[in-house]
């Protein structure tokens, strides 16, 4: 900026009156001149940068392959720095493969330490690729250890982050319903472990593990559509929410209220505006009734519930804070299950019009996942990475904060960019109308 005053200023000053007449759009030139300069010089600072970021890249690659555990601890530490620093989209599109298969046998052989470090970049790999076939990929190859370290039962923060991984993994990679529902299935075992298939062995999930579980599992209810419900199918899930509702932890009560809130907007105890199935029999629809006299019953029951938890007492020695925020969400949810309509929330993410707003239980439950898995890379991914700006439908105006040489550079750059890619359709073009002009040619000559 400094730069281009002093040039405007010199060329105003050394040269005699004819001169600025046959030069009169010295101004412009000026400018334009300034502004490929400081353009040339952005793009030779940024490409330094990608370059020393892509070489750091590399070591921490090969520090994964380093038989020394600790040593790759360090990697996979310094990896979830970098993501959560960066949106390193360019620099993990070639690379996650080789990535990926360094998590996963992180995953599978790792100490717990560097299994829960590997889950976290696992997922944050996921994030940064966005929705698409890379995500597909990564959530088709992690699955399976994943898995195996659910059923196994090891120690809760392996747990806790193999929840965590998959839950993310298969938001952004799953492609249909039965991809979701697999994952759900895994993590509802984790939650209510009777219904799986280990029925032998019974376990009880500590509060921690179970709270988790319970936000993991409504983070990927969030992406079941409309067409896909079946209330019998929710009945007994909802049930053991509603019994949540009364468990000793708070974290745990406040998970159910959260997937219960969402369980209602997503109107999974509403018989007859779910069910289209056709009664043909007096049995059936006696069975009908009998599931929509059930579902009432357990709405009064949540409701119930909900009321009493908003409106809970402290007593000596509770957390008050933690005691606030239930009575906040409790008083939210049930003023949702009276009135229909949940509260908005903003956030407000780069300047004036950078705002993130969720209007429901199932974007506010996705905004908290997110912000609590980025941790404090958050703001830079909702500022920067298009998979949040899908799902929160965030418009960046990426100019609002640029001086006005530094937004005629950038509005210089995208004009550049449009005329180039123009300019190569047009080539293209004209390759092809030449390429049929040859054949056509060529037919005729073979036809005479």
């Amino acid at each position: 900026m400094g730069k281009s005053k002093k040039n405007k200023g010199g060329r105003g000053g050394g040269g005699g009156g004819g001169e600025d007449q046959f030069d009169g759009g010295s101004d412009v030139d000026s400018v334009s001149s300034v502004s490929t300069a400081l353009s040339d010089l952005q793009l030779a600072q940024a490409t330094e940068q990608v370059s020393s970021q892509d070489f750091v890249l590399d070591k921490y690659i090969d520090d994964l392959y380093e038989k020394r555990g600790s040593t790759r601890e360090a990697a996979l530490g310094a990896l979830v720095d970098a993501f959560e620093s960066f949106v390193l989209l360019d620099l993990v599109e070639n690379k996650y493969a080789t990535l990926l298969n360094q998590f996963i046998n992180s995953i599978k052989k790792g100490s717990i330490k560097e299994v829960c470090l590997a889950c976290h970049t696992t997922g944050l790999l996921a994030i940064t690729l966005g929705a698409g076939s890379s995500s597909h990929e990564i959530m088709d190859e992690s699955r399976l250890q994943l898995l195996r370290v659910l059923q196994t039962w090891p120690d809760a923060s392996k747990m806790i982050s193999a929840l965590d991984c998959l839950a993310v993994v298969t938001f952004v990679g799953a492609t249909d319903l039965s991809e979701t529902q697999l994952s759900m299935k895994a993590i509802w075992d984790v939650i209510h472990p009777k219904s799986g298939s280990n029925v032998g062995i019974v376990r009880k999930p500590k509060p921690p593990l179970l709270a988790a579980a319970v936000s993991a599992w409504a983070l990927l209810l969030t992406t079941i559509v409309s067409s896909k419900r079946n209330v019998d199918s929710w009945k007994e899930s909802i049930t053991f929410l509603s019994a949540l509702l009364e468990a000793e932890d708070r974290a745990v009560r406040m998970a159910a209220g959260e997937a219960l809130a969402l369980c209602f907007e997503l109107k999974l105890l509403d018989v007859f505006s779910n069910e289209e199935v056709e009664v043909d029999t007096a049995e059936a629809s006696g069975s009908k009734n009998q599931l929509f006299l059930n579902m009432q019953a357990l709405k009064a029951k949540i409701s119930g519930l909900v009321y009493n938890l908003s409106m809970e007492a402290g007593g000596r020695g509770a957390d008050k804070k933690n005691l606030n925020d239930q009575r906040d969400l409790f008083q939210r949810i049930s003023d949702f299950i009276k009135t229909g309509e949940c509260l908005e929330e903003s956030l407000r993410i780069a300047g004036k019009h950078g705002i993130l707003r969720v209007t429901s239980w199932r974007e506010s439950i996705q905004l908290n996942y997110l912000r609590r898995f980025l941790g404090r890379g958050f703001l830079k991914h909702a500022q920067d990475n298009g998979l949040l700006h899908d799902i929160f439908d965030i418009k960046m105006d990426k100019t609002e904060n640029m001086s006005t040489t530094e937004k005629k550079i950038y509005r210089s750059g995208e004009e550049k960019g449009r005329a180039l890619k123009l300019n190569k359709e047009r080539r293209l073009a004209q390759v092809e109308c030449f390429a049929y002009a040859q054949m056509r040619k060529q037919n005729i000559l073979n036809e005479q």
